[in-house]
């Protein structure tokens, strides 16, 4: 909600402060005062295009300030959050300045951002219903919300199974085109690891055979060289020529130490160690020997190793350092195969998936279009009624549910060339090919297969138009009052932002307006600028925009009043005269009329 909007140096506005609040706050003023100053500078706030020619005279720049309660205007704020500016105290500050030159600048929440990026953190704040906006009303999307809106918890859960559904059948589809548009390059991925693994199954390697093979190849190739240095190794153990060796030496310093025994216990214990370094090497000799004659130089062998060794060597240079690495790839790659050889399978899955999907999907849009069709009549009944209170009596709403059907040329395109009727190849339904509701083939987006259009007959014997077409501006405004009183409870829209939409009108149907606009108040704040005493005289707060002129320069500023000065202003408002009597009483009897009528 607004609490607080400050201009300076807007047209003839000098300084000035708006303090606004719930229910209904009403602007009046002399004509040519500034009122619409004030529509101006809110348009500003909103992030609408910059006039310099709206700045002061003499002034160099102009500045409007929104101050807004965003305590329970949660998505708001993290609108204001994500375009880097702060919440304080739950209020976050708008601005606006343009140059006298037409430059401008906008911030939200003390950080600057574009104007653009202003209008998109702001437009879910205000809904400004004048003779020359654009209002939110007429934009296609949000005449279908609002139908939605006021359909109620029917149309939104038969919307949200519609969404999930629409979600999960784009999930599908995008799936299926992934794996259908990717089947060549998935053929040509398969056949590569067919013939890596048909490779690798030729050699058949096991864990570690590339490390084992390695050190044979070794061994063998220097078969020669290591049987002399054990031969060599043996003879120094243990001689078969009489030459000395080590057992021969160990044993002779045992028999020393033998000796001397009985002399000293410990010259005992070494003799005993001695004896089983004696045992030692003579198991090490043996085993020497024992190594020396395994080693034959074998030159098939070394043929044999060296051969698997270079196809196992193909193998690394491939697919893994190692031959472990080896066989980890050809295990992974193995599943990947099988994923790739079930593409087939995949796609009729896929394609069966999509096709019972989108049957789901129909079912629920054709259900959703009769539900839209009931609110429809309901909402057009009730805004024809408004209508008629608010001084256009021949007046009739329709809103009209269509749907999109796709034409015979296109039905015929995708029936060539071997597809159906729904623009499918062999069968499969194409991703967003029109969806077949109810024997139609009806064009669909996130929202259903419905289009909805608000259309006006503003006289008796009318064609009803589009309210674009069919209204003008006065009758545009009294429609979306009426629209906007409907709906009165199930918006969104925090702010109603009215601009003389009591054009053309007066006595009772006055009174009808000043009523509805005090009914939409109890759900929004509502700001209306009139200048029917009737439509003020119901206001919870009363602005007055006057203006004063030194012979040179006229200045304007925003008064808000008490009971007794609103009773002067309507009187002003009625007679052109401050201190009628007639008048006042007359003003008076407004005001009580507004009050019992608002109780």
């Amino acid at each position: 909600m607004l609490e607080e909007i400050r201009i300076r140096s807007l047209g003839v506005i000098e300084s000035s402060t708006l303090e606004l609040g719930p229910g209904l706050t009403v602007i009046t003023g002399e004509t040519g005062a500034g009122k619409t100053m004030v529509v101006t500078a809110l348009g500003l706030l909103l992030g609408g295009r910059a006039d310099s020619g709206a700045v002061r005279t003499g002034a160099a720049t102009a500045r409007v300030e929104g101050v807004v309660d965003v305590r329970t205007l949660e998505a708001f704020a993290d609108e204001v959050l994500e375009a880097g500016g702060e919440v304080e105290d739950g209020r976050v500050v708008l601005a606006r300045n343009i140059s006298a030159e037409g430059r401008s600048r906008a911030w939200v929440g003390g950080a600057g951002v574009p104007a653009a990026k202003l209008a998109s953190v702001a437009e879910p704040l205000v809904a400004v219903h004048g003779q020359s906006d654009q209002h939110r009303l007429l934009r296609p999307a949000a005449q279908r919300e609002a139908l939605d809106r006021f359909g109620g918890e029917p149309v939104a859960a038969l919307l949200g199974r519609y969404r999930a559904v629409h979600d999960e059948l784009h999930t599908v589809e995008r799936r299926l085109h992934e794996v259908v548009s990717s089947a060549r390059e998935r053929a040509r991925e398969a056949a590569q690891l067919r013939h890596a693994l048909e490779e690798i199954e030729s050699v058949s390697p096991e864990s570690g055979e590339d490390v084992a093979l390695a050190a044979e190849e070794t061994r063998l190739g220097f078969a020669d060289t290591l049987r002399t240095a054990a031969e060599t190794a043996r003879e120094s153990l243990s001689s078969d020529q009489g030459s000395p060796d080590a057992l021969a030496t160990v044993s002779a310093a045992r028999a020393a130490l033998e000796g001397v025994r009985e002399h000293d216990a410990e010259a005992g214990q070494l003799a005993d160690r001695l004896a089983e370094l004696s045992y030692l090497l003579s198991d090490l000799a043996a085993d020497v020997a024992s190594y020396a004659s395994r080693l034959e130089t074998d030159p098939l062998r070394l043929a044999s190793v060296s051969e698997r060794r270079a196809a196992l060597l193909g193998l690394t240079r491939k697919y893994g350092e190692s031959i472990d690495e080896v066989l980890e790839w050809s295990r992974v790659s193995a599943m990947r195969l099988v994923e790739l050889e079930d593409t087939d399978d995949t796609i009729s899955a896929l394609r069966a998936e999509q096709v019972e999907l989108r049957r789901k999907l129909a079912a629920i849009a054709s259900e959703l279009s009769a539900a839209r069709q009931e609110a429809a009549a309901r909402l057009g009944q009730k805004v024809t009624e408004e209508l008629t209170l608010l001084a256009m009596p021949h007046a009739t709403l329709e809103i009209q549910v269509s749907q999109q059907e796709v034409g015979a040329d296109d039905r015929a395109a995708a029936e060539a060339g071997g597809r159906d009727a729904a623009g499918t190849p062999d069968g499969a339904v194409a991703p967003g090919a029109p969806l077949e509701v109810d024997g139609r083939l009806l064009r669909y987006t996130t929202t259903g297969v419905d289009e909805v259009e608000l259309l006006l007959a503003a006289n008796a014997g009318m064609r009803a138009r589009p309210l674009d077409k069919g209204a003008s501006g006065g009758e545009l405004s009294r429609v979306m009052l009426a629209v906007e009183v409907a709906l009165a409870g199930t918006t969104t829209v925090p702010t109603f932002v009215f601009d003389e939409v009591d054009a053309g009108v007066g006595g009772r149907a006055a009174i009808e307006i000043g009523r509805r606009l005090a009914q939409l108040a109890r759900n929004a704040q509502v700001l209306v600028v009139t200048h029917l005493p009737q439509v003020a005289a119901f206001a919870d707060r009363h602005i007055v925009v006057a203006k004063s002129s030194d012979g040179s320069v006229t200045t304007s500023g925003l008064t808000s009043l008490s009971a007794s000065e609103r009773e002067r202003e309507l009187s002003r408002m009625l007679a052109g005269l401050d201190d009628s009597d007639t008048a006042l009483a007359h003003a008076r009897e407004l005001l009580e009329t507004a009050r019992g009528a608002t109780r």
